[in-house]
């Protein structure tokens, strides 16, 4: 016979989400209700790699995305972007801003649209125009053009962040729900915050601002010393990505910061050790800690060369 005590203490172990059972959601109808912070039968979860194909075509490239969100169910896709952005014939900083600079990403994104649009929403990675010029020459080069000629990087910079707003444009045309924007360099070992503010916040807000109206529009926060606070509030994104594990900041303690979507939980840099009993605990650790603005999700990219069965991991532990 069961104890009010083991009662309440069973029930205090369950997810939140748990009291709403009944009929299951869709994967869309997951994401739309933690949108705005409404009950879910379970929280929608993503995770994601890098599949390295840009050099076979959007083709390939799109079918590995379609293949692997099948395969591990995924109720967000969440699109990798790794074609290059095109190089100047001069200087790699004589930049002119480009109405389409990732025509091989559309395609992928078109073909992803029919692939997945009854199904579920996906979101395009933009990597922010800083990291696209550390791209373009080297991270040593950037470093040396912001102190010898601090303008002339700041005109490159505006070039790429207007033909990547062009190109976020394009992107929800072409079907997805918002735009991941990766940021790396928000962290000292960039930069102080002092020039984040210069040299790179305006053209992260540029990509952002072209698309605001989207609804997930993503703030992916790369790195464990980011000046997380810098962007807790009035930012033109949806939701927050960012390495609770790698950064030591709980999602308790970010959701006291930002009233916004936290995708996030999982420890991406020890995934492939995690065993199913670590991941529900770090999956119920950061649920108490975000509430129902929540998207399950590791901190970025868990690493490339996982197994299907530790993958599978994370897909059973769900329950998707």
């Amino acid at each position: 016979m069961i104890t009010r005590r083991k009662f309440l203490v069973a029930a205090a172990a369950v997810p939140a989400f748990a009291a709403n059972s009944g009929t299951a959601l869709s994967r869309k109808e997951r994401v739309d209700r933690a949108l705005k912070g409404a009950s879910v039968d379970r929280p929608p979860f993503t995770f994601w790699h890098h599949f390295g194909l840009e050099k076979e075509g959007p083709e390939k490239h799109a079918a590995a995305i379609l293949d692997y969100h099948r395969r591990f169910r995924t109720d967000l896709v969440k699109v990798m972007s790794d074609f290059p952005y095109p190089k100047p014939t001069g200087p790699w900083y004589s930049l002119k801003a480009i109405d389409n600079p990732f025509p091989q990403q559309i395609r992928a994104l078109e073909l992803i649209r029919d692939g997945v649009a009854a199904d579920a929403y996906f979101l395009e990675t933009i990597f922010n125009p800083y990291k696209v010029a550390e791209n373009l020459s080297s991270p040593e080069d950037v470093v040396r053009l912001r102190q010898e000629k601090p303008q002339a990087l700041l005109d490159a910079l505006e070039a790429i962040g207007r033909s990547e707003a062009n190109h976020a444009k394009r992107a929800i045309a072409a079907g997805a729900y918002g735009v991941f924007l990766a940021i790396a360099n928000a962290q000292p070992e960039f930069m102080s915050e002092s020039d984040y503010a210069k040299f790179s916040e305006p053209f992260d807000r540029m990509v952002l601002d072209a698309v605001k109206g989207a609804p997930l529009n993503t703030l992916h926060l790369h790195g464990d010393h980011v000046y997380l606070d810098r962007f807790a509030r009035r930012w033109p994104a949806a939701a927050i990505n960012y390495s609770a594990h790698g950064t030591g900041v709980s999602i308790e303690a970010m959701r006291k910061k930002y009233g916004g979507v936290l995708m996030g939980g999982i420890d991406e840099k020890n995934y492939r050790t995690l065993t199913e009993a670590q991941i529900r605990e770090q999956w119920e650790v950061a649920q108490r800690g975000a509430g129902k603005r929540f998207i399950l999700a590791p901190g970025c990219s868990v690493p490339n060369e996982s197994t299907d069965a530790e993958l599978d991991r994370m897909v059973k532990v769900v329950g998707a």
